[in-house]
């Protein structure tokens, strides 16, 4: 397990980050999930989602694990890292509804830390890059 936590201050707000990678090796193979947190001005846990990819197609499922409803900030936000990432992504997130600018700068920022660390898969066509361990 590997823990990084940073804080940027982003629109005229602080956002915290928590970064938990979990790994496991079966058959050789290894994988990870990766959970984050993001709060806005405070260390307020916020609703907590899982998202996977799904078969056939790689659609992506996500569903509130607590609190929170398939239409907040968090859900969409999930939805976006899978697909960004290639990665399943627990995300705990408290971000105001209404600041769809501030979601942004904070998925960005966490996709860019995600990448940073290695724990982006490269998708079909990309230079195959070691993952971090």
């Amino acid at each position: 397990m590997q823990v990084t936590c940073f804080t940027e201050d982003l629109h005229d707000a602080i956002l915290h980050f928590q970064i938990i990678r979990f790994s496991k090796q079966v058959n050789m193979v290894s994988w990870f999930q990766i959970y984050a947190w993001v709060g806005c001005n405070t260390a307020k846990f916020g609703n907590l989602y899982a998202a996977a990819t799904t078969r056939p197609g790689n659609g992506v499922s996500v569903t509130s694990v607590l609190g929170g409803a398939s239409d907040n900030t968090g859900s969409g936000m999930a939805r976006r890292l899978v697909l960004k990432t290639g990665l399943n992504i627990v995300l705990a997130c408290n971000i105001p509804k209404d600041s769809p600018m501030l979601e942004a700068a904070a998925e960005r920022k966490l996709v860019e830390k995600l990448r940073g660390l290695g724990y982006v898969r490269p998708k079909a066509g990309e230079a195959n890059t070691p993952t971090a361990q």
